[in-house]
């Protein structure tokens, strides 16, 4: 059976992906213009605006617009699946990430196919953390899409011991890069950054530091989405434990976290009810600079796979404070400082103890950019991705 596309003669891959803010949609645009770039047609599938988000036209793939929920529903659902059956039309192979955009895409497939055997592959980038009833319901949701599809590529370890758990035929690692960095910040740009950050955050929440100059008051960065998954009220319990008597010169950390999400009015309303030390800055562009202005990252997440930030921490040279949790241990190794999960005073205490002891700093700041070199690149994890659909599309045709 010929699987290349029958208007180009390449092959055609077809991404697919819900709507995401987060890691999700940075790694499929590495992956369509890599992909791309090695001469594959490639489209993606997803809702219209992360088109916008994440520049999948700009990348060298097509975009073909797909209002794929965060939550399911009849109508939606059948919609959704009737634009997937449209894109699958001329399909070498197609590539869902996530598990709704799974469970579509292998619908759409399987009323679409009469025989063609279009391969499927899935990337797992999320651990199951729903309780109760939900928890239940996307477990059976997790074993069809495990079992449906020809390969499961997880992020992290755990994700693929779940998947083989779960009964799918063939799960493999498959890690998801950062995208590089940029160069470095002109000279005095990261004081300048330090300085707005403490500047605006001075007074704000009630700090006590009101005043200190931008190198006394140490910094801590966070970054994520404002969801219960990264557990930014753990961050402010460890804040909350932060008063000015412990610290030189009675400069208190300021903690700035940047993101969006659900969450942002619960948080904000703490901060300004305890008059916590933190500064909510909303969805910023500019990472890479506050990573330059920041003393120490601090991730208190639930769960998290290859965490993107982790790894811009730790290239960047910045101490990392994080949860031990899914995939972090295995990506940071020595080079970061990791507590257990929900311990307000474990955290607490490893930042403390961190801003305190400048040695340790130090040599955190040199092990980070260490560790980080011996992950794969986004090269390596195209070329990984590539030899995959060379695999299961001359399976297919045999």
């Amino acid at each position: 059976m010929d699987h290349t596309s029958a208007a180009t003669g390449q092959l055609h891959a077809v991404l697919v992906l819900a709507g995401s803010s987060g890691g999700i949609g940075a790694h499929v645009r590495s992956l369509a213009q890599g992909l791309s770039a090695h001469g594959l047609e490639v489209t993606v599938c997803g809702p219209a605006e992360t088109d916008g988000l994440y520049g999948f036209s700009a990348a060298g793939a097509r975009f073909h617009p797909v209002e794929i929920t965060p939550t399911p529903g009849p109508r939606t659902d059948a919609a959704a699946v009737g634009e997937l059956r449209r894109a699958f039309t001329r399909a070498t192979l197609v590539h869902a990430h996530g598990l709704r955009a799974a469970l579509l895409s292998d619908l759409a497939l399987r009323t679409a196919r009469t025989g063609t055997g279009t391969p499927l592959v899935v990337t797992s980038h999320q651990a199951n953390l729903a309780t109760g009833m939900e928890r239940r319901v996307l477990r059976l949701m997790e074993r069809r899409v495990a079992r449906a599809a020809d390969l499961v590529l997880g992020v992290s370890s755990d994700l693929v011991a779940r998947a083989r758990t779960l009964g799918a035929a063939d799960a493999r690692l498959s890690p998801v890069a950062a995208p590089p960095l940029p160069g470095p910040a002109p000279a005095g740009r990261r004081e300048e950054v330090r300085r707005q950050l403490i500047a605006a955050g001075d007074g704000a929440g009630g700090d006590s530091a009101a005043g200190s100059g931008a190198g006394e008051r140490p910094v801590v960065l966070a970054v994520g989405r404002l969801v219960p998954q990264k557990n930014f009220h753990l961050l402010l319990d460890a804040a909350s434990g932060w008063r000015a008597g412990g610290w030189p010169g009675g400069a208190e950390p300021l903690v700035v976290i940047a993101g969006d999400g659900t969450e942002q009015e619960a948080l904000q309303a703490r901060i300004r009810t305890e008059r916590l030390p933190v500064r909510l800055l909303g969805h910023r562009t500019d990472v890479p600079e506050l990573l330059a202005a920041a003393d120490v990252v601090v991730i208190s997440s639930r769960w998290e796979a290859r965490s993107l930030v982790a790894q811009e921490a730790l290239r960047a040279g910045v101490p990392l404070v994080a949860t031990a949790v899914g995939g972090l241990p295995e990506l940071v190794g020595d080079a970061a400082v990791l507590v257990p999960p929900g311990d307000r005073a474990a955290l607490a205490d490893a930042v403390s103890a961190l801003l305190a002891d400048s040695a340790r700093h130090a040599e955190l700041a040199v092990a980070g950019p260490q560790q980080a070199a011996t992950w794969p690149d986004e090269a390596a994890t195209v070329a990984q991705v590539l030899s995959i659909y060379d695999e299961l599309t001359t399976a297919a045709d045999r």
